[in-house]
């Protein structure tokens, strides 16, 4: 069940049209802005770059993306746990990668964060949904 605060990271989520699968208002503890969207890399796929913005001990509750994220933590610090891979402490500098509908989750830290972020996602599908 989600809580208001609970699709904190999915982040990225509700920027530039995209839906995530009804939860998109319940994102109180993160700002994102859509920095630029365009078509490709491949017929069928759209590239989103974001800035994110996590409040202190946001929860980012599990979910998937119908492609590939991409991210680089710009200030700030968070957890981030992705299935297959394990737990990713990430600080100012690290950047990860979220492979195609891989469930991912986790929790940031005690300072606000600023992630940058790409999704390379098929076009007009939500941007990410619970998982």
């Amino acid at each position: 069940m989600l809580s208001r605060r609970a699709f904190a990271a999915c982040a990225l989520c509700a920027a530039a049209g995209f839906l995530a699968t009804g939860v998109e208002a319940q994102t109180p503890s993160l700002k994102r802005t859509l920095l630029k969207q365009t078509d490709g890399p491949a017929e069928g796929y759209i590239t989103v770059e974001m800035q994110v913005e996590l409040d202190p001990a946001a929860p980012i509750a599990r979910h998937t993306h119908p492609g590939i994220e991409s991210g680089y933590v710009v200030e700030g610090g968070t957890e981030l746990v992705i299935d297959g891979v394990g737990t990713l402490m990430l600080k100012p500098g690290d950047g990860y990668q979220v492979p195609t509908g891989v469930p991912h989750s986790g929790k940031n830290g005690t300072a606000k964060t600023v992630i940058a972020a790409t999704y390379v996602v098929e076009k007009g599908k939500p941007l990410a949904s619970p998982a």
